[in-house]
């Protein structure tokens, strides 16, 4: 019994207590020594992807490394830096003058090799105007001058369409010598093929004529009497000796015979034989005995080389 009445009790106390209490429950108060604390929903950001500008193809890249001076300060050896300093090239507006500086030195640059041609295609296209002013014969490699018809004092002599010439292939005429365009062609024929090659390099080679006689109104050997020379024709011409560019001479009358020059002076005579229709040298008689003798005068037996 006494426990049934312990039991009514406790629940008259919680009865009684329950009745008192509030419909809703307080919030907690904040602690006065601890901030508050205030939740706020998180979300989660997204990834930020930086675009870089793309350089345009026609227009040089203005982005330079930052320079380790400045245009107003001096290099580590103590001179002052020039506009073409990387400080100088990294302003604004100095990197298009450089890349156009580059441009037209690389133009420039690549042109050389086209100006350099062009510079050496004028020249050769002056000489050759000049040659063309003192061409004669129609060969550029004749030069000289024309003189027309050249009247003879006795019957036989003169020439028809006469030239004078000057040089020959390159090769300078002592005097100079009149004569037809036949004899002009034949001498440019054995300059190149015959005397050019037998003097080879010797002394430089050739730079002159020694001419004894060219166009002269006379008979053969000037005899009385005789047969009217080539000579007075316009077609012979009588060499004495060669002039070397090094100074030295080859002589007929001295070196006829004997050591290089010798040697040089024979095949020089037997090469004419065939551009010339006559040959005389040394060994054709007395009157031959200083100088070769040269003309365009045919035979039917062929070239007479003595």
């Amino acid at each position: 019994m006494r426990r049934a009445a312990i039991i009514a009790a406790l629940i008259a106390t919680a009865s009684a207590s329950m009745a008192g209490a509030p419909a809703v429950s307080l919030r907690p108060v904040a602690r006065p020594d601890a901030p508050a604390i205030v939740q706020t929903p998180v979300q989660a950001a997204a990834p930020v992807h930086i675009m870089r500008p793309l350089a345009r193809p026609d227009r040089p890249s203005r982005i330079a490394p930052a320079p380790s001076i400045t245009a107003e300060t001096s290099s580590p050896s103590g001179r002052a830096q020039t506009d073409e300093s990387p400080a100088r090239i990294a302003q604004p507006g100095n990197q298009g003058r450089r890349a156009d500086s580059q441009v037209r030195g690389g133009l420039i640059a690549s042109l050389r090799p086209l100006l350099r041609p062009l510079a050496i295609g004028r020249e050769a296209t002056k000489r050759k105007e000049v040659r063309a002013r003192g061409m004669i014969c129609g060969d550029p490699a004749i030069q000289g001058e024309e003189i027309g018809r050249v009247p003879g004092r006795i019957a036989g002599c003169g020439v028809e369409g006469a030239v004078k010439v000057r040089s020959i292939a390159g090769v300078a005429l002592s005097q100079h010598s009149t004569m037809d365009c036949g004899q002009a062609r034949a001498m440019k024929s054995w300059l190149d093929k015959g005397m050019k090659p037998a003097v080879g390099g010797y002394g430089g080679g050739v730079a002159q004529l020694r001419i004894a006689a060219h166009y002269a109104c006379r008979t053969r050997n000037n005899q009385r009497g005789g047969k009217v020379s080539e000579h007075g024709k316009g077609r012979a011409i009588d060499i004495a000796g060669f002039q070397l560019r090094d100074g030295r001479t080859i002589s007929v009358l001295n070196d006829w015979g004997g050591g290089k020059k010798g040697r040089i002076l024979n095949r020089m005579h037997r090469s004419a034989c065939g551009p010339f229709g006559t040959v005389l040298g040394p060994n054709a008689n007395k009157f031959h005995l200083d100088h070769f003798h040269f003309d365009t005068a045919r035979y039917r037996s062929g070239s007479y080389c003595r």
